[in-house]
């Protein structure tokens, strides 16, 4: 779930001396005894009276926003949806031991690894039930608890067809869990960059596009207190079968701006490449922050290049530098378009593409477009039919490629 490094939080745990003695995440036990290991961790119906983030707990029903020390928006803490709380050693028989054959992948959360639940919650037999994935997060990762209560605390109420389902979580002694839904063609990214023997068609990258344009929007516009999701980018789209986009991985979200204020002062989080430069240059965050990164994931999906990728040329290595200058170029533009899609492209949508992407990157912040906009551009640009097939801009990007194959 969103395997990719972000720019990592500031360690929560204190020295390796403070970890040992409160826990990975910082939980006391009124016991006299060590921390409990994190394998296997006691049951949730069997942990003591804990001290957790400044309040007690005793038998209660886990509160994401008594925990969480970051910024919670009043009209999200009533939760409207009821959460699975499942224990360690449900989790462990449904991803069978967390075997190696069930692992997903590993970003800055930790490993990830498929599993199988029934409704009621209960592990069912592999290939039974219903498939999720479960996100363990690492004492050592890149994102620590905080991150891990963000993620419930959004995705618990913020419901749409373009956003991850959460199904629960666990918390038991140091271990902590989250359960999603299983998204079976995995990231956009691994498509993109990693699957290069079966490039993503055309149309299907417009689609998915189109899906995460629509799940920024509704986090921008169409919700009572707008969330900036902070940390878009190509790991953290996710693909169902049909591939469908779904905006994962909620930990470093932050509710946006309210009454007449302008923007967020936040410390700087995020994925290098993809966090826009004014956020970087001042710590103010906007939802057009936001805009910026979808900017250079619409730039990986035409070019097939990594927004951070080291390319031959020297003027080639900054992504968002480089599209503007061949977007600009007539006779350039075709340099921008993926050769592996070959002539099955649409001629005018990839010249929408290559601007759109170049107003979301603007540099002016105010100039960007707001996600809805760009909603309504990416639905004319899937409608569009006029592929390059035997035109003069395709044999132009032949012979183009030709000349630079020889002269590298």
């Amino acid at each position: 779930m969103g395997i990719g490094r972000s720019v990592p939080a500031q360690r929560r745990g204190g020295s390796e001396g403070s970890r040992r003695m409160l826990g990975c995440w910082g939980l006391l036990t009124t016991s006299s005894s060590p921390s409990p290991s994190p394998s296997p961790p006691r049951s949730q119906s069997q942990l003591e009276t804990t001290v957790y983030g400044g309040r007690i707990y005793h038998d209660k029903p886990f509160r994401p926003e008594e925990a969480f020390s970051g910024s919670i928006s009043p009209t999200l803490v009533a939760s409207e949806f009821t959460l699975m709380q499942f224990t360690y050693h449900d989790l462990m028989h449904a991803t069978e031991n967390f075997r190696r054959e069930n692992f997903l992948g590993v970003g800055g959360f930790g490993r990830v690894h498929k599993g199988w639940i029934n409704a009621n919650g209960t592990p069912a037999k592999p290939g039974n039930g219903l498939p999720v994935a479960v996100k363990t997060l690492s004492c050592d990762g890149l994102q620590g608890h905080d991150e891990w209560v963000a993620e419930i605390h959004y995705l618990r109420n913020l419901r749409h067809p373009h956003l991850v389902k959460l199904f629960g979580f666990c918390m038991e002694g140091d271990q902590r869990q989250l359960v999603y839904e299983f998204m079976s063609h995995g990231s956009l990214e691994r498509h993109l960059f990693r699957n290069r023997t079966a490039p993503l068609p055309w149309s299907i990258r417009v689609k998915i596009l189109l899906g995460a344009a629509k799940g920024l929007a509704f986090l921008h516009e169409e919700i009572e207190s707008p969330v900036i999701f902070r940390d878009f980018k190509t790991s953290n789209i996710l693909l169902d079968e049909d591939y469908n986009a779904k905006l994962s991985d909620f930990g470093l979200a932050r509710d946006g701006p309210v009454g007449d204020k302008t923007h967020v002062s936040t410390r700087v989080l995020g994925t290098y490449g993809y966090t826009a430069p004014e956020y970087v240059m001042t710590g103010h965050l906007t939802w057009m922050s936001d805009v910026y990164s979808f900017g250079v994931v619409v730039l990986e999906v035409l070019t097939g290049r990594k927004a951070t990728e080291r390319m031959r040329m020297r003027e080639q290595k900054n992504l968002v530098d480089w599209g503007r200058e061949n977007g600009r170029d007539r006779d350039r533009f075709h340099r921008l378009i993926d050769p592996s899609l070959g002539s099955i492209f649409s001629i005018s949508g990839a010249q929408m593409l290559g601007r759109l992407a170049c107003a979301c990157t603007n540099r002016d912040p105010k100039t960007r477009p707001p996600m809805s906009t760009v909603v309504h551009t990416l639905d004319t640009v899937l409608s569009l039919q006029d592929m390059a097939t035997d035109t003069a801009l395709y044999r132009t990007m032949l012979a183009d490629r030709a000349v630079n194959a020889s002269s590298s």
